[in-house]
């Protein structure tokens, strides 16, 4: 692993890959802006452009090196997959699902099986994951769609619906009831190949109208009487709500690359107009209202990439944790975005509602529809809360005990540190050591304190996290003084969760910035100020607080608008607006 500054290795490969795909702003590249927002308009499946990712090589990152592909590293995969969604969440979800459908074969089938499906995906096979159901939704537990043994395998019947690449997908990854036990323990998993079913075993069932990704194949597959082999059953029978709930938490946190995807472009056209456009005789982003907007959803977009970096290092450092930490960053980081997208529209205005090729291609109202559904994918808001609910006896412990994973800990949050290979059998679905990354917030406070007091950093930055640790007391009295109800969670326990996450996010880019200050303060390009005397960390700190405790913006404070000169700075050099250098492909040939 490379210095973080000068050249992480994850951002460089997604670099590459961006080189590959050309200047978007070129109309005449097949993955443009202009390219998308015409598929868009006509509502039409990107599959030239999924075509060129194929030919790049990207499904080969769906697969783990263990069966032949390239995946070793789920950092480099998220952050291949938010250079994609910069371009267009539409190709995004409709390339990525193909992880998605597969995942539960990675975490939970025979080696036979993962090989196998491996040289399909590799082949250029779509795979979907059948999940929901129209009548239930998020409930996985109340599915109605059936497998029922016979002498040669399952016969199945029932529908799956609101499924991505439902109808173009080759295999479809089917939660099905084997058993009606009342329990999780009902549900198994089906690997099936739909070319083997044949009709009418399978009917597909016509894609849906949406707001947003409209391109995408978001649709549904009906099952009658289909016959399935028995070694299509993906681990043993009665496993499946277990595998689904640990793919889950891989899938969660890669979802964080389609919203840091998003919101690099909302912020991008965001910055770029406010650093053209002249109001009053001044630039837009000279304005107190505008700046402050714009330090705003800056410091948001820092934190969110700050929260992915430290959640996608945790698949390989803290795996067993990955129960809490994936329903953290799935419900935090989408969150986030939304907010920043919304207030980034109020800095174009009317920009921010034109389509077509009025203004930029229409690229702003495109992203803010599209990015509606992120939070959706793989568990609302309020699933990913109440996974947290579920778990706050244990977290409440851990967090009064201060338990830490010193050395996962240190792998998570050290970008330049090797990462271990990601090890599926230490999955969990209960985080027993909690979150190291939160029950270590004290330690990083008490470094940033001490590093205040020699004049390191300023004094600001260690009071705003020494706010930070009372908070985090405060919620550990609250964690211990709640009672689980069987029935009917209060609304209060969704509060006491997400301050949980913005806690962990506060904590993630303490010890983010602790572990790699000097290197990326060393390094090359517009990002190394950020870091520097830690004012991204101060503005992050300043937003998570902001949270914790709603109010007026001080008047005094400047941490905000201190960030608007380097967000101008990386904008005017062609780098993505990240805490880690990465040049955009713009004016290339």
């Amino acid at each position: 692993m490379t210095h973080a500054g000068a050249a992480h290795a994850a951002h460089h490969t997604a670099a590459a890959m961006d080189r590959r795909l050309g200047d978007p702003e070129d109309d005449g590249r097949l993955f443009s802006y202009a390219r998308c927002a015409a598929l868009d308009e006509r509502e039409e499946f990107p599959l030239e452009i999924c075509r060129e990712l194929d030919v790049l090589g990207l499904p080969s990152q769906y697969v783990p090196a263990a069966y032949g592909g390239t995946l070793d590293s789920y950092e480099q995969v998220l952050q291949l997959m938010r250079a994609v969604a910069r371009r267009d969440l539409t190709v995004a979800i409709a390339h990525g699902k193909t992880f998605l459908g597969a995942v539960s074969v990675w975490v939970g089938g025979s080696r036979e099986q993962a090989e196998e499906l491996a040289a399909a995906v590799l082949d250029g096979a779509v795979v979907s994951w059948g999940l929901t159901e129209r009548d239930h939704g998020s409930d996985l537990l109340a599915g109605e769609v059936r497998a029922d043994r016979t002498g040669g395998g399952y016969l199945v019947n029932g529908e799956k619906w609101l499924i991505n690449n439902a109808n173009r997908g080759q295999r479809v990854c089917l939660l099905a009831r084997t058993a009606d036990e009342g329990g999780a323990r009902d549900f198994s998993l089906l690997m099936i190949d739909k070319h083997r079913l044949g009709r009418p075993g399978y009917r597909p069932l016509p894609a849906v109208r949406l707001h947003g990704i409209r391109g995408a194949d978001i649709s549904g597959v009906a099952f009658t009487d289909a016959e399935v082999p028995a070694d299509a059953l993906v681990g043993a029978e009665g496993s499946g709500t277990e595998t689904v709930l640990k793919s889950l938490q891989l899938t969660r946190i890669l979802c964080a690359s389609l919203s840091l995807g998003a919101a690099d472009n909302a912020l991008d056209l965001a910055a770029g107009f406010a650093l053209e456009r002249e109001s009053y005789g001044r630039r837009l982003a000279e304005l107190p209202q505008t700046r402050r907007m714009l330090g705003e959803s800056y410091a948001d977009v820092l934190l969110a990439e700050a929260v992915t970096l430290v959640s996608g290092r945790s698949i390989h450092a803290l795996t067993g944790e990955l129960a809490v930490v994936s329903a953290v960053t799935k419900y935090f980081v989408p969150t986030l975005v939304d907010e920043a997208i919304t207030r980034l529209g109020t800095v174009l205005g009317a920009r921010s509602l034109l389509a077509d090729g009025t203004h930029r291609h229409g690229r702003f109202q495109k992203v803010q529809r599209d990015h509606r559904i992120v939070g959706i994918f793989d568990g609302n808001t309020l699933v990913n809360l109440h996974a947290l609910i579920n778990q706050f006896p244990l977290l409440a412990s851990r967090l009064k005990r201060r338990t830490v994973d010193a050395a996962g800990l240190a792998g998570a949050t050290d970008l330049a540190a090797p990462l271990p290979g990601f090890d599926r059998d230490r999955l969990s679905l209960l985080p027993r050591t909690g979150s190291s990354l939160l029950q270590a917030l004290a330690d990083g406070v008490e470094e940033l304190t001490a590093l205040a007091a020699d004049g390191t950093v300023p004094a600001s930055l260690a009071r705003r996290a020494q706010a930070v640790r009372a908070a985090v007391d405060g919620l550990a009295v609250e964690l211990a003084a709640h009672r689980p109800t069987p029935v009917e969670v209060p609304a209060a326990a969704f509060v006491l969760a997400e301050r949980y996450t913005a806690c962990y996010a506060a904590s993630a880019a303490i010890h983010l910035w602790l572990r790699n200050r000097a290197a990326a303060a060393a390094a090359a390009g517009p990002a190394a100020g950020l870091w520097a005397d830690g004012l991204w960390l101060e503005a992050a700190l300043a937003r998570v607080l902001g949270r914790l405790a709603p109010g007026r913006p001080d008047p005094q404070d400047d941490v905000l608008d201190r960030l608007v000169p380097l967000l101008a700075e990386q904008s005017g050099a062609g780098t993505l607006p990240s805490l880690l250098h990465y040049p955009l492909v713009k004016g290339a040939a």
